[in-house]
């Protein structure tokens, strides 16, 4: 387990090595704060895609996006603490608790939109289906 868990350490140094050349040969300087807020902001967008349609398949209910943003948003947090222990331990990085919360807001940022263009096409779609059940009584 101790291998398990210093192999999975050794995966995000290198990761965030890897993203920090990135940063650093295309010149966009981003500061550490705005790398965590993209990466974990992405991370948490994929885990929603993931996850989302599992809880579905399980719950086949109209709360389910709650569900999987809780248990999501769980797994950043976690995720968020992982990393900045990882920086920590292998000296790949500084660790500090503001790193997890511009990590976390880029996350509910991002699920924000798309919560949002998730509702107006919900929305589009009820009105576009209500002007047919109009049509139809007719």
């Amino acid at each position: 387990m101790e291998n398990f868990l210093y192999g999975i350490v050794g995966l995000i140094a290198k990761a965030h090595s890897y993203i920090l050349s990135l940063n650093d040969s295309y010149e966009y300087n981003f500061s550490d704060k705005y790398l965590h807020f993209i990466v974990i902001g992405i991370l948490g967008m994929l885990l929603i895609l993931v996850v989302h349609p599992i809880f579905l398949w399980l719950a086949k209910n109209k709360h389910v996006m709650a569900i999987s943003f809780v248990y999501v948003f769980t797994l950043i947090v976690v995720i968020t603490f992982a990393i900045e222990i990882g920086q920590k331990v292998t000296h790949t990085g500084v660790m500090e608790f503001a790193d997890i919360e511009f990590g976390l807001f880029g996350f509910i940022l991002m699920f924000a939109i798309f919560d949002l263009v998730r509702l107006l096409i919900h929305f589009l779609l009820y009105c576009v289906k209500g002007d047919q059940d109009e049509d139809d009584q007719d």
